[in-house]
This record gives C-alpha cells, structure tokens and sequence, in this order.
C-alpha cells in the first residue's frame, strides 16, 4: 500500500482527493497540507512515499515546496507528482527542474490519478509523457539561457554514444521498453545506462533528463 500524502489550498479539493484515496485499497493517506510550507513540515514529519502536490497555492507555491523537500535530504526520498488546473502550466516546467516525477491535470479521471501515483511510486518518473513533452516544447525556449555551440557536447561528454542514444529516447517520452525494442537491446539494460547517464549528469529523476536533453539541444524542438 503506498502511503501519501494530499497538498492543495482548497479544502473541498483536498477533502475530495483523500476520500478517493482512502477508498482505493492501494493508497493510505498519512497527511494533509493546506500550503507549500505546511507540505515541507508535514513530510519531514511522516515521510510519505507519494506527494500529490497542487502547484498554484498561495504563499509558499508547490514548485518551491518540491524544490524544499527533495532538497531536505529525506530517505527514502518521497516521490511528487504535481496537480495542476492547466494544461500549459508555467510552472509545471519549474516543477520537473525541481525534481517533480511528474504532473497531472485536475481534471483526469479517478483511475488515472491512482493509476499515476501506482506509476511514479514504482519509479516510473514521468508519468503522462506526451503531455509532459508539449509542457517542455511550449517552456522550454522560454526558460533556457543562451547556450553556445559546442556548450551541450561539454555538458554530455561523459556519456557514451549508447548513453546518448537512450537519453535522445527518454526524451520523446516513450518507454523502457519501447527503447529496448527500438535499440535492439534489452529492457534491463536501457535501466542500466540510464542509472549511468543519471549518475553522471547529477540528476535525481526521469524527468530532469528529459529537461536536460531539450536544454542541450541533444533532443531539437518540434518546428511549428
């Protein structure tokens, strides 16, 4: 049973998603939060292993609850899988820089919110992958800093040309296994280099990749 805890500054919101958590028999809601600075103090206190965390709160907003929280050093480190009202929401790309596993309208349906938090807290860090890539195509531009020429084969020169080509996958937001199939190699091995790329580039999540391979220009932007 994963255990989870509820972060959304609307009571009626946050008393909705407890009740239909609590009603799956995969889910055990250990905490409510009102606020990112609430969301900060109550995951120290119980360690949950998913976050559902609502982006736009007042005071302190849930990117910046995610930035505190994955940098708090907790372990386990909790998973957080952000919920917003927008589907092209500027702050969900500030989330997946912070480490978020992922994102999810609010507007989803019951069996796709349990089968998401199922997903990221398996290790699965980008849930939704294809409305996550129209996130980064439509922010990313907007967020990245001028880079020069040769800036992003500095920044991937420790990876290996197979380290590479996984990244480049990761990136359009297929599967471990699509990758496998598509690189004639086997699922566990795509885990392999990508725990390498991981631990090389110091990222801590799925989707930092997938931010990073847009950054550098390893994975180009869709032309209009």
């Amino acid at each position: 049973m994963t255990t989870v805890l509820v972060v959304d500054d609307q009571p009626l919101v946050r008393a909705g998603l407890t009740a239909l958590l609590t009603a799956s028999p995969d889910c055990e809601v250990v905490g409510e939060a009102g606020d990112g600075a609430e969301a900060v103090d109550r995951a120290r206190e119980i360690r949950p292993e998913v976050i559902l965390m609502d982006i736009r709160m007042p005071g302190v907003d849930g990117v910046t609850a995610t930035r505190r929280i994955l940098g708090a050093g907790l372990d386990p480190e909790p998973k957080i899988l952000m919920l917003t009202t927008f589907d092209l929401d500027e702050y969900v790309y500030e989330g997946l820089q912070a480490g978020a596993s992922g994102f999810l309208l609010k507007e989803a349906q019951p069996a796709s919110l349990l089968a998401a938090i199922q997903a990221v807290a398996a290790g699965d860090k980008l849930f939704a992958p294809t409305v996550t890539r129209r996130l980064i195509d439509a922010f990313v531009d907007r967020y990245r800093p001028p880079v020069a020429p040769t800036a992003h084969e500095e920044r991937l020169e420790p990876l290996t040309t197979r380290e590479r080509e996984v990244l480049s996958l990761v990136a359009t937001g297929i599967t471990n296994g699509d990758i496998a199939r598509n690189l004639r190699i086997t699922e566990g091995t795509v885990k392999t280099h990508l725990s390498r790329v991981m631990t090389k580039l110091a990222l801590n999540s799925r989707a930092q990749a997938v931010v990073l391979a847009y950054e550098t220009g390893l994975v180009g932007l869709p032309q209009p």
